[in-house]
């Protein structure tokens, strides 16, 4: 720092940048080290590195922000343009640009919460995606005979689950793929649960499920890790999570959603009792259908056979009439029918082959000739090459 004597005693002090930059940052960090602020997102980038940098704005007025990777990892939702926010930090300078920042470290939407509007924006990608298509659900069996179960051991849902199929039908096989339902590992293990019983190939159908709780304790089901995992089964899972009034995102990517665990379990394997009911319903019915049904097959098959009849009488006429017009025809163009006019024909002896002309004999040679009825031996005498006028 350089002191100047401009006049009469007065003194003028001159900063560096760098060095009123410096002074500015440790005055406004000392501060406002910790605060609150309202806005509005704007100019939003989320630079490779991870970092979030944006503006926040009100009506007048705008500041820069700063929140690093290692605070925004942890933030629910995906922060967008023209959302109203709530952050939380310190004011500084960049010294390098000589501007004033927040830096934040925490962040969370003003009105909605972090977490409903996380389930918003994944369900509003992931079906703009086609995730939640109908023609992409797979169908549930009728009674298969092997099951899958992504649950937790300890709770009260694979009790239930059990409970309500050995009531209604006991011969199934369960499969079991343990996963914890909450806590920060609980997405991926459900993942891995999901794909442990796709390796079983003869596993026709999974049962996805947990008990109710708040939207913070049904968050595993809202990822996007959980949901591609149950859109990629080759195996049809149904989604039982939470009770009747909640919905997550693996209800909305299943082949099938179930209010309950215990309603999965209804769904999955029918009634012994009904079954055997409506068995011996069909049963009586066909028994007494029988005769009536064999007495009207009887009847059409009299009636037909009547119209059989004339139909092949019919056609036996067509065919008959067709057969006398073909035989005319050829009986026509048959070389009898020729030689019956009064023709002949002339072969050479002992070869037999046909003479057309006069040409073809010599004097002395023998000929036979074919007539309507028999042939006659002929020598020949005198020939003569002459064209016949037609």
């Amino acid at each position: 720092m350089e002191h100047f004597n401009l006049s009469k005693g007065s003194e003028r002090i001159i900063y560096k940048i760098s060095e009123l930059n410096f002074k500015l940052r440790k005055l406004l960090e000392g501060e406002y080290p910790d605060i609150w602020v309202e806005g509005e997102i704007s100019n939003f980038h989320h630079h490779r590195s991870g970092h979030m940098y944006f503006d926040l704005k009100d009506e007048s007025s705008k500041i820069k922000v700063v929140m690093f990777y290692s605070d925004n990892r942890f933030i629910k939702f995906i922060p967008e343009d023209g959302m109203k926010v709530l952050v939380n930090g310190g004011v500084t300078v960049y010294s390098r640009k000589g501007e004033y920042q927040i830096v934040v470290r925490h962040m969370e939407p003003k009105g909605k919460g972090a977490l409903l509007i996380a389930f918003e924006q994944l369900k509003k990608k992931l079906k703009a995606e086609g995730l939640f298509d109908a023609k992409y659900k797979k169908p549930i069996p009728f009674l298969p005979s092997k099951i899958g179960v992504v649950t937790s051991l300890g709770g009260a849902v694979l009790h239930d689950i059990k409970n309500v199929l050995n009531r209604r039908f006991e011969n199934y096989t369960m499969i079991i793929s343990p996963s914890s339902v909450e806590g920060e590992t609980a997405t991926y293990e459900i993942c891995k649960a999901i794909e442990n019983l796709n390796q079983y190939k003869d596993i026709e159908v999974i049962i996805l499920a947990r008990g109710g709780g708040s939207l913070e304790d049904l968050w595993a089901f809202n990822t996007e890790e959980v949901a591609r995992a149950i859109f990629s089964s080759e195996i049809p899972i149904i989604s039982a999570v939470g009770h009747e009034t909640d919905f997550t995102i693996s209800d909305f990517v299943a082949d099938l959603r179930a209010p309950t665990p215990s309603a999965a379990a209804e769904i999955v394997i029918p009634e012994k009792s009904e079954l055997l009911n409506k068995i011996f319903s069909y049963i009586n019915r066909l028994h007494k259908s029988l005769p009536r049904v064999t007495t009207s097959l009887r009847n059409q098959i009299n009636y037909l056979s009547g119209d059989l009849y004339k139909v092949m009488t019919i056609i036996l006429n067509e065919r008959k009439s067709n057969f006398r017009n073909l035989s005319e025809k050829l009986n026509t163009l048959s070389p009898l029918a020729i030689l019956s006019r009064g023709y002949s024909i002339c072969y050479s002896i002992p070869e037999r082959a046909i003479i057309r002309n006069s040409g073809e004999v010599e004097i002395g040679q023998e000929v036979d000739i074919l007539l309507y009825k028999g042939d006659i031996a002929c020598k020949v005498f005198k020939k003569d090459i002459h064209k016949i006028k037609v």
